[in-house]
C-alpha cells in the first residue's frame, strides 16, 4: 500500500550517521496497493507534449507535465501540473547513491557512477558491478533485483545467444543495488532486509529525497526493481538536480553529480540518451526514468524535469530535445537525441516530434 501520512520537510544534512528508525513516516509495508482517494473533481487534462506522426498524419498524441528552472532556481516555464507527486522512478538514482555515500561507503569514479545507474546490461557493467560485489564480500545471491535481460536490446539479444537467461545481476539497478548491500554491510546492518522503509540505509535515502527536493514526501511505492520509492513533484525533482550541481565540492550530492558526468557510460550506456548529452554538454547531470520521466540539470543551476502520462518512453528524446532548445541550449547532440523515427515496411515514414 501506499503511505499517505504526512512528515515534516527535512532540512539538509551531509551526515553519515544513519537516522533512527522513527523518522517522520510509517514503516509498514511498501507495495502497490489501492491509490489514496483525492477527491471526486476529475484530474485537469494535461498538455500534449508529443505527437506520433506517421506518413504527415497525426496518429496519436503524448500528453504530461513539464517544469524549467531558471538558474536562480525560479520556475521559468510551467506545462501541466508541476507541483503534484509523481513517482520519479529512476531519476531518484542520484539522490539514492548520495545516501550510500552519507552511510559512510567510500564509493569513487565508475563505481558511484554505476550505483547512480539505470545500466545497458553491456559486458562492462556486469562486470563491474561483479568487481563491486567481490570487493566487499558480497554474494550476488544476496542481490533483491528481480531476474531481466540487459536493457539495452542489442545487448539483450547477444546475452540470449550466449545461452544465459534472466539474471538479478543483469537487471539495470543492480549497480545501485550492489552499493547499497556494501553500505549496509559496511555498518552491520542487515542485508536481508536493505530494500525495508525501516531500514536505516533506506532512511537515510527519505531523508535525502526531502532534503534534495525541498519537499515533504506523503506517498511511497516500489519500484520496479523492489527499492521504496518517494513521491516528490517535478518540481521538487528538478530542484534536487539542481541541487546536486550546485553543491559544494566534496559533499556527497556534488560527488554523485561530478562521477555521473565523468562516467556517464556508466550511468546509462553506449547508446543511450543520457551518456550522449553529458559528453557532449560537459557538466551537465542527466538521468531519465521509467514510465517517461526526465531530469536535466546545467551547471550553472538551470534544470527539467519532465513525465508523460501514459509513461511512453519513446517520447523523452524529442521533449528533451525542445525543453533544452527553450532553455537556450544550442547543440548537434540534441539532434540526435530528438531523432525518434517511425516505421512503416522496414522504411522511416514518420517522427515522434514535440508538441510545445
Amino acid at each position: 500500500m501506499t503511505s499517505s501520512r504526512p512528515e515534516s520537510p527535512a532540512g539538509p544534512s551531509s551526515s553519515g550517521t544513519a537516522p533512527s528508525s522513527g523518522s517522520g513516516i510509517s514503516t509498514g509495508a511498501h507495495g502497490a496497493g489501492d491509490a489514496p482517494v483525492v477527491g471526486d473533481a476529475p484530474a485537469p487534462t494535461a498538455p500534449v507534449l508529443a505527437e506520433v506522426i506517421r506518413s504527415g498524419f497525426v496518429e496519436g498524441r503524448h500528453r504530461g507535465s513539464l517544469v524549467i528552472l531558471a538558474a536562480d532556481g525560479s520556475v521559468q516555464t510551467a506545462l501541466g501540473d508541476v507541483t503534484a507527486p509523481v513517482f520519479p522512478r529512476s531519476t531518484n538514482k542520484p539522490m539514492q547513491a548520495s545516501a550510500v555515500l552519507r552511510a559512510g561507503l567510500e564509493l569513487a569514479g565508475e563505481r558511484l557512477a554505476l550505483a547512480a545507474a539505470s545500466h545497458s546490461g553491456e559486458s562492462f557493467h556486469l562486470d563491474l558491478v561483479e568487481k563491486m560485489l567481490a570487493e566487499y564480500g558480497i554474494s550476488p545471491d544476496l542481490l533483491q533485483t528481480p531476474p531481466d535481460l540487459p536493457l539495452d536490446p542489442a545487448e539483450a539479444e547477444r546475452y540470449v545467444a550466449s545461452g544465459r537467461g534472466r539474471e538479478r545481476i543483469t537487471m539495470n539497478c543492480s549497480g545501485k543495488h550492489a552499493a547499497m548491500l556494501a553500505a549496509s554491510a559496511a555498518n552491520g546492518w542487515p542485508l536481508e532486509t536493505y530494500l525495508d522503509l525501516d531500514h536505516p540505509l533506506q532512511q537515510l535515502v527519505l531523508e535525502e529525497v526531502r532534503a534534495a527536493s525541498g519537499e515533504r514526501v506523503d506517498h511511497i511505492g516500489t519500484d520496479g526493481c523492489g527499492a521504496p520509492l518517494m513521491a516528490i513533484s517535478l518540481t521538487g525533482l528538478a530542484r534536487a538536480f539542481r541541487h546536486f550541481v550546485l553543491a559544494g565540492p566534496g559533499t556527497p550530492q556534488r560527488r554523485v553529480a561530478d562521477a555521473m558526468r565523468a562516467h556517464p557510460e556508466y550511468v546509462a550506456g553506449t547508446r543511450r540518451p543520457d551518456t550522449w548529452l553529458m559528453r557532449a554538454l560537459p557538466g551537465t547531470l542527466s538521468k531519465m526514468g521509467a514510465e517517461a520521466v526526465q531530469a536535466v540539470a546545467l551547471p550553472d543551476g538551470r534544470a527539467l524535469a519532465f513525465k508523460v502520462e501514459d509513461g511512453a518512453t519513446r517520447t523523452l528524446g524529442p521533449i528533451l530535445g525542445r525543453a533544452l532548445r527553450m532553455m537556450g541550449v544550442d547543440a548537434p547532440v540534441l539532434t540526435r537525441i530528438e531523432d525518434t523515427p517511425l516505421l512503416g515496411g522496414a522504411e522511416r515514414v514518420g517522427e515522434i516530434r514535440a508538441a510545445f
